[in-house]
């Protein structure tokens, strides 16, 4: 039987093809958004974990989440340093990450921080930032960048970095008098921490130390050597991060922050603000998953046309089976074997494009949309629902030629058509 089905489909090689490369781009969108849905569900909320609170000026859970974790998005204000220490020397805070932004080098975010972000952030199952090469902060003007900057700069240990003023790609006001150099690079976690550039907060204030609301003072110029000497202790912070010592203090310590009175405070729960965010996207993500089912159906209403009229041209040779001795059960379970059979090689041919794809824009995707899709494997269990319903589906389809070829009879076959 697969013999014969495999030289009948030979036979019709040109119709066959096509329906085939249809039934594998229906398949290949099926489960590529399925593999990006379920990608991108596990970089969201494996970006950061063992984080008990975010800290930042009040705006909103999300856009805090976005410009604190995800590089997406500007804070509205800054802490003052005296409230974030007030808050972090706490007896109920095991540690604390102060964060800075505003700076950027040739698109990638600079992150002004200290080693407590070394030390305590966490990202997927709890797992530490580990260094691929070099180290941590050893001098005033030492940088750390994330494995996509090294990857997409082609930068070592040793090289020179130039910090732009400002979030922009094509900033002309740079940092040029102090450049920093490249301490240590990270091992790729899969995050948004790959595509950052970590400085130190006294750092941060050494570069900004001759600048005021975006521009440089005019007639100050404070060299690098000499901001070494002043007095680098940072003014202000963009957020901050919190471990706790119990998470039953929790809920105790976000509502002391936000009813802060120093200044306007808002203190979210990682966790939830990512489930509101899921939430968000979630629309998107269902849209995409209809159009592709309508894709698939697409493809099968091409599959059947394409049965359907070979069907009309077959006439004589399945009169000649059924003459030299085929059952119609047999001719039946042809027809359905041969759609079968080019469903099973549709879904064998989509997850090979499938994984061609992600191979080769995985990199690209990274780096420029900072979304981290899984080296390509063994289908998940989501997918093998998806192709199990492709397949019958496949199935479905061919039960419809099928029963109009057992209701050929010998005869009409072999009377010629006038």
């Amino acid at each position: 039987m697969l013999i014969l089905a495999l030289r009948s489909l030979w036979n019709r090689r040109g119709t066959a093809s096509l329906t085939l490369l249809t039934i594998a781009i229906s398949v290949l969108l099926l489960t590529g958004v399925d593999k990006l849905r379920h990608d991108a569900r596990e970089g969201f909320f494996n970006t950061v974990s063992g984080t008990d609170l975010i800290v930042g000026a009040r705006s909103g859970s999300l856009p805090l989440l976005l410009y604190s974790v995800f590089n997406i998005g500007q804070p509205t204000n800054n802490i003052r340093w005296s409230s974030y220490q007030q808050i972090a020397n706490q007896d109920q805070v095991a540690w604390s990450i102060p964060i800075t932004l505003g700076d950027s080098h040739r698109g990638f975010r600079v992150v002004g921080t200290t080693d407590a972000y070394f030390e305590h952030y966490r990202f997927g199952k709890q797992q530490p930032l580990t260094f691929a090469k070099g180290h941590a902060f050893d001098d005033l003007f030492d940088v750390v960048i994330g494995a996509e900057v090294a990857r997409a700069l082609n930068y070592t240990l040793g090289d020179r970095v130039v910090i732009a003023h400002g979030l922009g790609r094509g900033s002309f006001a740079m940092h040029d008098d102090k450049p920093f150099q490249v301490s240590g690079i990270l091992q790729p976690t899969g995050t948004p921490v790959d595509k950052n550039l970590l400085i130190s907060l006294e750092a941060w204030e050494a570069i900004h130390i001759d600048w005021r609301a975006g521009t440089r003072i005019p007639g100050m110029n404070v060299t690098a050597d000499e901001a070494r000497e002043m007095d680098l202790t940072p003014k202000q912070i963009t957020a901050f991060l919190l471990g706790l010592e119990s998470r039953m203090s929790t809920f105790h310590i976000q509502r002391a922050i936000n009813n802060f009175r120093a200044e306007p405070l808002q203190a979210i729960l990682p966790g939830v603000a990512l489930q509101e965010l899921w939430q968000v996207m979630s629309i998107a993500e269902k849209t995409l998953l209809i159009i592709s089912g309508f894709v698939v159906f697409a493809g099968f209403t091409g599959m059947l046309g394409m049965l359907l009229t070979s069907l009309n041209e077959r006439r004589r040779e399945l009169a000649v089976l059924r003459a030299v001795g085929a059952s119609p059960f047999r001719i039946v379970t042809l027809l359905i074997f041969e759609a079968v059979l080019l469903t099973f090689l549709g879904i064998l041919l989509g997850l090979i494009l499938l994984s061609l794809l992600t191979l080769g824009i995985q990199d690209w995707l990274a780096l420029e949309y900072g979304l981290f899709l899984s080296s390509p494997g063994w289908p998940s269990a989501s997918q093998w629902w998806l192709l199990g319903a492709v397949q019958l589906a496949g199935l479905l389809t061919g039960l419809i030629p099928a029963w109009r070829a057992y209701r050929y009879t010998l005869a009409d076959g072999l009377t010629p058509r006038l």
